[in-house]
Protein backbone atom coordinates (compact mmCIF):
# COMPACT_ATOMS: atom_id res chain seq x y z
CA UNK A 1 0.00 0.00 0.00
CA UNK A 2 1.45 3.26 -1.15
CA UNK A 3 0.49 6.97 0.34
CA UNK A 4 1.08 10.65 0.19
CA UNK A 5 1.94 10.63 3.96
CA UNK A 6 6.05 9.91 4.09
CA UNK A 7 7.58 7.42 6.82
CA UNK A 8 9.74 8.71 9.44
CA UNK A 9 12.29 5.40 10.17
CA UNK A 10 10.44 4.84 13.61
CA UNK A 11 6.75 4.93 11.59
CA UNK A 12 8.13 2.31 9.22
CA UNK A 13 9.02 0.41 12.34
CA UNK A 14 5.68 0.42 13.49
CA UNK A 15 4.70 -0.49 10.34
CA UNK A 16 6.39 -3.83 10.24
CA UNK A 17 5.25 -4.60 13.69
CA UNK A 18 1.82 -3.75 13.70
CA UNK A 19 2.02 -6.39 9.97
CA UNK A 20 4.10 -8.54 11.68
CA UNK A 21 1.45 -8.56 15.07
CA UNK A 22 -1.15 -8.54 12.66
CA UNK A 23 -0.04 -12.31 11.19
CA UNK A 24 2.40 -11.45 8.61
CA UNK A 25 5.77 -13.10 9.56
CA UNK A 26 8.79 -10.44 9.43
CA UNK A 27 10.73 -13.43 7.07
CA UNK A 28 7.87 -12.77 4.36
CA UNK A 29 7.90 -8.61 4.81
CA UNK A 30 11.47 -9.37 3.86
CA UNK A 31 10.70 -11.53 0.78
CA UNK A 32 8.58 -9.42 -0.47
CA UNK A 33 11.64 -6.41 -0.58
CA UNK A 34 13.72 -8.30 -1.59
CA UNK A 35 11.09 -9.84 -4.40
CA UNK A 36 10.62 -5.65 -5.32
CA UNK A 37 14.41 -5.16 -5.61
CA UNK A 38 15.33 -8.34 -7.53
CA UNK A 39 12.63 -7.17 -10.02
CA UNK A 40 14.13 -3.57 -10.62
CA UNK A 41 17.40 -5.39 -10.97
CA UNK A 42 16.15 -7.37 -13.85
CA UNK A 43 14.83 -4.09 -15.16
CA UNK A 44 18.72 -2.83 -15.19
CA UNK A 45 20.32 -5.55 -16.30
CA UNK A 46 20.63 -7.92 -19.22
CA UNK A 47 20.83 -11.31 -18.60
CA UNK A 48 24.33 -11.80 -19.61
CA UNK A 49 25.38 -9.12 -16.90
CA UNK A 50 27.21 -9.44 -13.67
CA UNK A 51 25.57 -8.02 -10.50
CA UNK A 52 27.26 -7.35 -7.58
CA UNK A 53 24.98 -7.33 -4.37
CA UNK A 54 26.14 -5.99 -0.97
CA UNK A 55 24.96 -7.09 1.94
CA UNK A 56 25.24 -5.41 5.39
CA UNK A 57 24.63 -6.81 8.86
CA UNK A 58 20.82 -6.19 9.43
CA UNK A 59 17.34 -6.26 7.56
CA UNK A 60 18.48 -4.10 4.77
CA UNK A 61 21.74 -7.16 4.28
CA UNK A 62 18.46 -9.33 4.87
CA UNK A 63 16.66 -8.01 1.50
CA UNK A 64 19.85 -8.26 -0.30
CA UNK A 65 20.57 -12.19 0.28
CA UNK A 66 16.71 -12.42 -0.88
CA UNK A 67 17.40 -9.89 -4.26
CA UNK A 68 20.95 -12.05 -4.87
CA UNK A 69 19.11 -15.72 -4.37
CA UNK A 70 15.55 -14.93 -6.74
CA UNK A 71 18.22 -13.06 -9.26
CA UNK A 72 20.75 -16.17 -9.62
CA UNK A 73 17.35 -18.42 -9.74
CA UNK A 74 16.30 -16.26 -12.56
CA UNK A 75 19.77 -17.34 -14.08
CA UNK A 76 22.03 -13.86 -13.75
CA UNK A 77 25.48 -14.34 -12.60
CA UNK A 78 25.53 -12.87 -9.25
CA UNK A 79 28.77 -12.52 -6.23
CA UNK A 80 27.56 -11.28 -2.62
CA UNK A 81 29.67 -9.55 -0.58
CA UNK A 82 28.85 -9.49 3.36
CA UNK A 83 29.78 -7.05 5.27
CA UNK A 84 29.47 -9.39 8.22
CA UNK A 85 29.98 -12.88 9.07
CA UNK A 86 26.99 -15.18 8.49
CA UNK A 87 27.40 -16.16 12.29
CA UNK A 88 26.80 -12.73 13.76
CA UNK A 89 23.16 -12.51 11.59
CA UNK A 90 20.02 -12.81 13.36
CA UNK A 91 16.28 -13.11 13.02
CA UNK A 92 14.65 -12.62 9.51
CA UNK A 93 18.18 -11.23 8.22
CA UNK A 94 20.14 -14.44 9.25
CA UNK A 95 17.03 -17.12 7.53
CA UNK A 96 17.47 -14.60 4.41
CA UNK A 97 21.51 -15.33 4.40
CA UNK A 98 21.02 -19.24 4.99
CA UNK A 99 18.50 -19.62 1.97
CA UNK A 100 21.69 -18.27 -0.35
CA UNK A 101 23.42 -21.28 -1.31
CA UNK A 102 26.19 -19.26 -3.22
CA UNK A 103 29.60 -18.28 -1.63
CA UNK A 104 29.68 -15.14 -0.03
CA UNK A 105 32.88 -12.59 -0.36
CA UNK A 106 34.47 -10.54 1.99
CA UNK A 107 35.25 -6.90 1.44
CA UNK A 108 39.25 -7.47 1.92
CA UNK A 109 38.85 -10.02 -1.15
CA UNK A 110 36.64 -7.96 -3.42
CA UNK A 111 38.54 -6.59 -6.42
CA UNK A 112 37.80 -4.38 -8.96
CA UNK A 113 34.37 -2.98 -9.87
CA UNK A 114 34.62 -2.33 -13.23
CA UNK A 115 33.07 -6.02 -14.03
CA UNK A 116 29.80 -5.51 -12.79
CA UNK A 117 26.95 -3.66 -14.85
CA UNK A 118 25.05 -2.99 -12.06
CA UNK A 119 26.00 -3.66 -8.09
CA UNK A 120 22.81 -3.64 -5.51
CA UNK A 121 23.46 -2.06 -2.36
CA UNK A 122 21.66 -3.49 1.03
CA UNK A 123 24.51 -2.34 3.35
CA UNK A 124 22.69 0.16 5.51
CA UNK A 125 18.52 0.82 5.32
CA UNK A 126 17.23 4.14 6.20
CA UNK A 127 17.48 4.14 9.93
CA UNK A 128 21.53 4.63 10.07
CA UNK A 129 22.04 6.42 13.48
CA UNK A 130 25.75 6.76 13.14
CA UNK A 131 28.19 8.00 10.21
CA UNK A 132 30.15 5.61 8.00
CA UNK A 133 33.43 5.07 8.62
CA UNK A 134 36.90 3.07 8.11
CA UNK A 135 36.38 0.32 5.23
CA UNK A 136 32.72 0.81 4.99
CA UNK A 137 33.52 4.67 3.87
CA UNK A 138 36.31 3.29 1.50
CA UNK A 139 34.18 1.44 0.23
CA UNK A 140 31.68 3.60 -0.41
CA UNK A 141 34.10 6.06 -1.70
CA UNK A 142 35.09 2.54 -4.35
CA UNK A 143 31.66 2.45 -5.47
CA UNK A 144 31.31 6.28 -6.07
CA UNK A 145 34.66 6.16 -8.22
CA UNK A 146 33.87 3.68 -10.33
CA UNK A 147 30.86 4.50 -11.69
CA UNK A 148 29.00 1.69 -11.67
CA UNK A 149 24.85 2.19 -11.85
CA UNK A 150 23.73 1.09 -8.12
CA UNK A 151 20.43 -0.10 -7.29
CA UNK A 152 20.08 1.16 -3.48
CA UNK A 153 17.90 -0.48 -0.56
CA UNK A 154 15.71 1.52 0.99
CA UNK A 155 18.03 4.42 0.86
CA UNK A 156 21.80 4.85 -0.46
CA UNK A 157 23.96 3.63 2.36
CA UNK A 158 25.03 7.04 4.52
CA UNK A 159 21.83 8.68 4.26
CA UNK A 160 19.64 9.70 6.76
CA UNK A 161 16.37 8.46 6.19
CA UNK A 162 14.49 11.14 8.03
CA UNK A 163 16.70 14.05 7.28
CA UNK A 164 18.18 13.55 3.65
CA UNK A 165 21.61 13.98 5.46
CA UNK A 166 24.82 12.55 4.62
CA UNK A 167 26.46 9.96 7.64
CA UNK A 168 29.73 10.75 6.82
CA UNK A 169 29.83 9.79 2.80
CA UNK A 170 27.09 7.83 0.76
CA UNK A 171 25.80 5.72 -2.30
CA UNK A 172 25.52 7.99 -5.18
CA UNK A 173 22.22 5.56 -6.58
CA UNK A 174 20.64 5.31 -9.66
CA UNK A 175 17.62 3.89 -8.27
CA UNK A 176 16.44 3.11 -5.41
CA UNK A 177 13.78 1.32 -4.21
CA UNK A 178 12.00 1.46 -0.79
CA UNK A 179 8.86 0.00 0.59
CA UNK A 180 4.93 1.25 1.59
CA UNK A 181 6.10 4.57 1.48
CA UNK A 182 9.04 7.22 0.85
CA UNK A 183 10.47 8.46 3.88
CA UNK A 184 11.51 12.28 3.91
CA UNK A 185 14.95 11.13 3.27
CA UNK A 186 14.20 10.48 -0.33
CA UNK A 187 13.32 13.88 -0.75
CA UNK A 188 15.33 16.01 1.10
CA UNK A 189 18.58 17.47 -0.37
CA UNK A 190 21.28 15.63 -0.63
CA UNK A 191 19.21 12.80 0.12
CA UNK A 192 17.05 13.04 -3.13
CA UNK A 193 20.19 14.14 -5.11
CA UNK A 194 21.90 10.44 -4.04
CA UNK A 195 18.66 8.25 -4.83
CA UNK A 196 18.55 8.43 -8.33
CA UNK A 197 15.37 7.60 -9.39
CA UNK A 198 12.65 6.68 -6.46
CA UNK A 199 10.35 3.66 -6.90
CA UNK A 200 8.25 2.89 -3.98
CA UNK A 201 7.13 -1.11 -3.67
CA UNK A 202 4.55 -2.35 -1.69
CA UNK A 203 4.92 -5.36 0.67
CA UNK A 204 1.41 -6.59 1.57
CA UNK A 205 0.96 -3.95 4.26
CA UNK A 206 -2.71 -2.94 5.28
CA UNK A 207 -4.08 0.54 5.63
CA UNK A 208 -4.44 -0.92 9.40
CA UNK A 209 -0.71 -1.27 9.51
CA UNK A 210 -0.11 2.01 7.94
CA UNK A 211 -2.87 3.50 10.60
CA UNK A 212 -0.75 1.93 13.16
CA UNK A 213 2.49 3.27 12.29
CA UNK A 214 1.57 6.80 11.30
CA UNK A 215 0.14 6.83 15.10
CA UNK A 216 -0.44 10.27 16.41
CA UNK A 217 2.71 11.87 14.90
CA UNK A 218 2.11 15.55 12.87
CA UNK A 219 2.01 14.33 9.42
CA UNK A 220 4.51 14.99 6.56
CA UNK A 221 3.12 14.66 3.26
CA UNK A 222 5.07 14.82 -0.24
CA UNK A 223 3.67 17.98 -2.13
CA UNK A 224 0.92 16.54 -4.41
CA UNK A 225 -1.87 17.82 -5.79
CA UNK A 226 -3.94 15.47 -4.28
CA UNK A 227 -3.03 17.02 -1.06
CA UNK A 228 -4.78 20.20 -1.70
CA UNK A 229 -6.73 19.78 -4.60
CA UNK A 230 -10.46 19.58 -2.53
CA UNK A 231 -9.68 23.18 -1.64
CA UNK A 232 -8.58 24.68 -4.52
CA UNK A 233 -10.31 27.51 -5.70
CA UNK A 234 -12.74 26.99 -8.43
CA UNK A 235 -15.08 29.25 -10.65
CA UNK A 236 -18.62 28.78 -10.58
CA UNK A 237 -21.83 30.84 -12.73
CA UNK A 238 -22.12 33.18 -9.94
CA UNK A 239 -18.33 34.10 -9.73
CA UNK A 240 -16.98 37.45 -10.67
CA UNK A 241 -14.36 39.52 -9.38
CA UNK A 242 -15.40 40.79 -6.01
CA UNK A 243 -15.88 37.04 -4.93
CA UNK A 244 -12.30 36.07 -6.07
CA UNK A 245 -10.53 38.37 -3.84
CA UNK A 246 -8.62 41.83 -3.79
CA UNK A 247 -5.11 41.05 -2.81
CA UNK A 248 -2.88 44.32 -1.79
CA UNK A 249 1.14 44.18 -2.78
CA UNK A 250 3.41 46.68 -1.08
CA UNK A 251 5.62 48.07 -3.67
CA UNK A 252 9.59 49.62 -2.64
CA UNK A 253 10.63 53.61 -4.03
CA UNK A 254 11.49 54.30 -6.92
CA UNK A 255 13.40 51.93 -8.83
CA UNK A 256 13.21 49.32 -6.56
CA UNK A 257 9.61 48.24 -7.90
CA UNK A 258 9.94 45.23 -9.91
CA UNK A 259 9.85 42.74 -7.70
CA UNK A 260 6.13 44.14 -6.21
CA UNK A 261 5.01 43.69 -9.72
CA UNK A 262 6.37 40.32 -10.57
CA UNK A 263 4.67 39.60 -7.29
CA UNK A 264 1.44 41.28 -8.11
CA UNK A 265 1.73 39.68 -11.63
CA UNK A 266 1.78 36.01 -10.08
CA UNK A 267 -1.22 37.35 -8.02
CA UNK A 268 -3.50 38.34 -10.57
CA UNK A 269 -2.55 34.90 -13.30
CA UNK A 270 -3.45 32.21 -10.46
CA UNK A 271 -6.96 33.76 -10.03
CA UNK A 272 -7.22 37.35 -7.64
CA UNK A 273 -10.35 39.35 -8.79
CA UNK A 274 -8.51 42.47 -8.04
CA UNK A 275 -4.83 43.26 -7.45
CA UNK A 276 -3.58 46.45 -6.18
CA UNK A 277 -0.10 47.83 -5.91
CA UNK A 278 0.65 50.62 -3.43
CA UNK A 279 3.99 52.20 -3.39
CA UNK A 280 5.13 55.88 -2.23
CA UNK A 281 3.97 58.33 -5.06
CA UNK A 282 7.04 59.09 -6.34
CA UNK A 283 7.14 55.56 -7.80
CA UNK A 284 3.46 55.57 -9.07
CA UNK A 285 4.53 56.44 -12.58
CA UNK A 286 7.33 53.63 -12.71
CA UNK A 287 4.54 51.06 -11.51
CA UNK A 288 1.73 53.12 -13.99
CA UNK A 289 4.34 52.05 -17.18
CA UNK A 290 4.56 48.44 -16.53
CA UNK A 291 0.73 48.02 -15.23
CA UNK A 292 -2.24 47.51 -17.26
CA UNK A 293 -5.35 45.09 -15.58
CA UNK A 294 -2.78 45.85 -11.71
CA UNK A 295 -4.06 48.83 -9.64
CA UNK A 296 -2.17 51.38 -7.96
CA UNK A 297 -2.78 53.53 -4.93
CA UNK A 298 -0.08 55.62 -3.45
CA UNK A 299 1.40 54.77 0.24
CA UNK A 300 3.93 56.55 1.88
CA UNK A 301 3.98 54.53 5.29
CA UNK A 302 1.99 53.05 7.88
CA UNK A 303 -0.59 55.15 8.82
CA UNK A 304 -1.69 55.69 4.82
CA UNK A 305 -1.46 52.04 4.82
CA UNK A 306 -4.37 51.66 8.12
CA UNK A 307 -6.46 54.36 6.40
CA UNK A 308 -6.19 51.69 3.14
CA UNK A 309 -7.11 48.54 4.92
CA UNK A 310 -10.35 50.37 6.10
CA UNK A 311 -11.70 49.05 3.14
CA UNK A 312 -12.06 45.48 4.01
CA UNK A 313 -12.67 43.86 0.48
CA UNK A 314 -8.59 44.20 0.90
CA UNK A 315 -8.58 40.56 2.09
CA UNK A 316 -4.81 39.75 1.52
CA UNK A 317 -1.30 42.33 2.45
CA UNK A 318 1.68 40.68 0.55
CA UNK A 319 4.71 42.76 1.71
CA UNK A 320 8.56 42.09 0.44
CA UNK A 321 9.82 42.03 -2.35
CA UNK A 322 11.67 45.70 -3.02
CA UNK A 323 9.99 46.88 -0.27
CA UNK A 324 13.14 47.83 1.99
CA UNK A 325 14.25 46.84 5.35
CA UNK A 326 14.06 48.04 8.80
CA UNK A 327 11.59 50.33 10.80
CA UNK A 328 9.46 51.57 8.56
CA UNK A 329 8.77 47.97 6.85
CA UNK A 330 8.17 46.78 10.88
CA UNK A 331 5.66 49.51 11.23
CA UNK A 332 3.81 48.36 8.12
CA UNK A 333 4.14 44.72 9.30
CA UNK A 334 2.35 45.69 12.87
CA UNK A 335 -0.37 47.84 10.95
CA UNK A 336 -1.29 45.18 7.96
CA UNK A 337 -1.56 42.24 11.14
CA UNK A 338 -3.16 44.55 13.37
CA UNK A 339 -5.80 44.87 10.43
CA UNK A 340 -6.39 41.04 10.74
CA UNK A 341 -5.81 40.48 6.62
CA UNK A 342 -4.12 37.19 5.59
CA UNK A 343 -0.50 38.25 4.87
CA UNK A 344 2.52 36.77 2.83
CA UNK A 345 5.54 37.88 4.15
CA UNK A 346 8.42 37.60 2.24
CA UNK A 347 12.29 39.02 1.61
CA UNK A 348 12.25 43.02 3.39
CA UNK A 349 9.37 42.19 5.00
CA UNK A 350 11.29 39.17 6.56
CA UNK A 351 14.79 40.43 6.57
CA UNK A 352 13.15 43.48 8.86
CA UNK A 353 12.61 41.36 11.49
CA UNK A 354 16.47 40.19 11.95
CA UNK A 355 16.70 38.70 15.22
CA UNK A 356 12.98 39.46 15.90
CA UNK A 357 11.22 36.68 15.28
CA UNK A 358 8.83 36.66 18.62
CA UNK A 359 8.62 40.63 17.73
CA UNK A 360 6.92 38.99 15.12
CA UNK A 361 4.83 36.45 16.04
CA UNK A 362 3.48 38.76 18.32
CA UNK A 363 2.42 41.21 15.95
CA UNK A 364 0.57 38.24 14.02
CA UNK A 365 -1.26 36.94 17.35
CA UNK A 366 -2.36 40.27 18.60
CA UNK A 367 -4.39 40.76 14.71
CA UNK A 368 -5.05 37.32 14.44
CA UNK A 369 -3.71 37.37 11.57
CA UNK A 370 -3.34 34.24 8.62
CA UNK A 371 0.12 34.64 7.59
CA UNK A 372 2.86 32.60 5.44
CA UNK A 373 6.00 33.32 5.42
CA UNK A 374 8.29 32.36 2.47
CA UNK A 375 12.19 32.61 3.27
CA UNK A 376 15.09 31.34 1.67
CA UNK A 377 17.69 29.76 3.58
CA UNK A 378 19.38 33.25 4.85
CA UNK A 379 16.64 35.11 5.23
CA UNK A 380 15.59 32.47 7.68
CA UNK A 381 18.78 32.32 9.25
CA UNK A 382 18.47 36.53 9.70
CA UNK A 383 14.54 35.75 11.32
CA UNK A 384 15.04 32.81 13.63
CA UNK A 385 17.99 33.81 14.58
CA UNK A 386 18.73 32.84 18.55
CA UNK A 387 16.02 30.92 18.29
CA UNK A 388 15.78 26.97 18.41
CA UNK A 389 14.47 26.95 14.74
CA UNK A 390 17.83 27.22 13.65
CA UNK A 391 19.03 24.34 15.49
CA UNK A 392 20.30 21.70 12.94
CA UNK A 393 19.20 19.07 14.78
CA UNK A 394 16.20 16.86 12.96
CA UNK A 395 17.64 18.85 9.83
CA UNK A 396 15.24 20.97 7.38
CA UNK A 397 12.21 19.22 7.83
CA UNK A 398 12.43 19.84 11.88
CA UNK A 399 14.08 23.45 11.41
CA UNK A 400 10.50 24.22 9.41
CA UNK A 401 8.24 22.87 11.56
CA UNK A 402 9.77 24.77 14.83
CA UNK A 403 9.90 27.96 12.84
CA UNK A 404 5.85 27.86 12.16
CA UNK A 405 5.33 26.85 15.47
CA UNK A 406 7.25 30.25 16.86
CA UNK A 407 6.13 32.05 14.75
CA UNK A 408 2.48 31.03 14.48
CA UNK A 409 2.71 30.61 11.03
CA UNK A 410 2.82 28.79 7.76
CA UNK A 411 6.36 28.50 6.89
CA UNK A 412 7.54 27.74 3.55
CA UNK A 413 11.83 26.94 4.16
CA UNK A 414 13.00 27.61 0.31
CA UNK A 415 14.92 25.70 -1.69
CA UNK A 416 15.34 22.87 -4.19
CA UNK A 417 14.07 20.64 -1.64
CA UNK A 418 11.11 23.17 -0.06
CA UNK A 419 9.64 22.08 3.00
CA UNK A 420 6.32 23.93 3.97
CA UNK A 421 5.55 23.85 7.87
CA UNK A 422 2.07 24.74 9.58
CA UNK A 423 2.01 26.13 13.18
CA UNK A 424 0.18 22.76 14.35
CA UNK A 425 2.94 20.39 12.56
CA UNK A 426 1.49 19.76 9.77
CA UNK A 427 4.09 19.37 6.79
CA UNK A 428 4.86 18.84 3.08
CA UNK A 429 8.11 18.39 0.95
CA UNK A 430 8.03 19.63 -2.63
CA UNK A 431 9.78 17.60 -4.74
CA UNK A 432 8.15 18.99 -7.88
CA UNK A 433 10.28 21.82 -9.29
CA UNK A 434 13.77 22.23 -11.41
CA UNK A 435 16.96 23.92 -10.78
CA UNK A 436 15.55 26.70 -13.56
CA UNK A 437 14.10 28.43 -11.12
CA UNK A 438 16.74 29.02 -9.61
CA UNK A 439 17.00 32.89 -11.16
CA UNK A 440 16.36 36.48 -10.23
CA UNK A 441 12.61 37.21 -8.99
CA UNK A 442 11.27 33.42 -8.99
CA UNK A 443 10.49 33.65 -5.49
CA UNK A 444 8.81 36.78 -5.55
CA UNK A 445 6.27 35.41 -8.05
CA UNK A 446 5.58 32.62 -5.84
CA UNK A 447 4.94 35.18 -2.93
CA UNK A 448 2.27 36.61 -5.74
CA UNK A 449 1.32 32.84 -5.75
CA UNK A 450 0.71 32.57 -2.70
CA UNK A 451 -1.65 35.99 -2.03
CA UNK A 452 -3.35 35.23 -4.94
CA UNK A 453 -4.83 31.52 -3.70
CA UNK A 454 -5.37 33.24 -0.52
CA UNK A 455 -7.25 35.91 -1.67
CA UNK A 456 -9.81 33.33 -3.30
CA UNK A 457 -10.73 32.04 0.05
CA UNK A 458 -8.01 28.67 -0.07
CA UNK A 459 -6.50 27.82 3.36
CA UNK A 460 -3.10 29.42 4.28
CA UNK A 461 -0.92 25.68 4.42
CA UNK A 462 -2.78 23.97 1.34
CA UNK A 463 -2.54 27.51 -0.46
CA UNK A 464 1.26 27.43 0.33
CA UNK A 465 1.41 24.05 -1.14
CA UNK A 466 0.00 24.39 -4.18
CA UNK A 467 1.83 27.38 -5.28
CA UNK A 468 4.93 26.01 -4.23
CA UNK A 469 3.88 22.76 -6.98
CA UNK A 470 2.10 25.19 -9.19
CA UNK A 471 5.34 27.28 -9.24
CA UNK A 472 7.53 24.33 -9.58
CA UNK A 473 5.14 22.94 -12.66
CA UNK A 474 5.49 26.13 -14.48
CA UNK A 475 9.27 25.97 -14.13
CA UNK A 476 9.15 21.96 -15.68
CA UNK A 477 7.02 23.76 -18.31
CA UNK A 478 9.38 26.25 -19.69
CA UNK A 479 12.76 24.73 -19.07
CA UNK A 480 15.83 26.53 -20.17
CA UNK A 481 15.95 30.04 -20.71
CA UNK A 482 13.25 30.58 -17.79
CA UNK A 483 13.24 33.89 -16.50
CA UNK A 484 11.01 35.18 -13.77
CA UNK A 485 8.47 37.26 -16.10
CA UNK A 486 7.42 33.81 -17.64
CA UNK A 487 6.37 32.31 -14.31
CA UNK A 488 3.07 34.34 -14.25
CA UNK A 489 2.86 33.73 -18.22
CA UNK A 490 2.89 30.20 -17.29
CA UNK A 491 -0.15 30.15 -14.90
CA UNK A 492 -2.92 29.36 -17.90
CA UNK A 493 -1.00 26.32 -18.96
CA UNK A 494 -0.48 25.13 -15.53
CA UNK A 495 -4.13 25.98 -13.99
CA UNK A 496 -5.72 24.26 -17.57
CA UNK A 497 -4.06 21.16 -16.81
CA UNK A 498 -4.24 20.72 -12.72
CA UNK A 499 -8.08 21.47 -14.00
CA UNK A 500 -8.43 19.26 -16.46
CA UNK A 501 -6.51 16.36 -14.85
Amino acid sequence: MTTLRLLKVEAMRRVDAAAIAGGTPGRVLMERAGAAVAERARALAAASDRILVLCGPGNNGGDGFVAARLLAEAGFAVDLVGLAPLESLSGDAAEAASAWSGPVGTLAKLGDLAGYALVIDALFGAGLARDLEGEVADLVARLVESGRPVLAVDVPSGIDGDTGAVRGTAVRATETVTFVAPKPGHLLEPGRSHCGTLHVAGIGTGAADLAAGLGDDAPVWRNDPDLWRGGFPRLTAASHKYTRGHALVLSGPAYRTGAARMAARGALRIGAGLVTLVSPASALAENAAHCTAIMLRACEGADDLDDLLVDERLNVVLAGPGLGAGAATRDLMAVAAAAGRALVLDADALTSFKGQARLLAAHLADGDAQAVLTPHEGEFARLFEGTDAVDPEGGKLERARRAAALAGAVVVLKGADTVIAAPDGRAAINDHGTPYLGTAGAGDVLAGLVAGLLAQGMAPFEAACAAVWLHGDAGLRHGPGLIAEDLPEMMPAVLRALLES
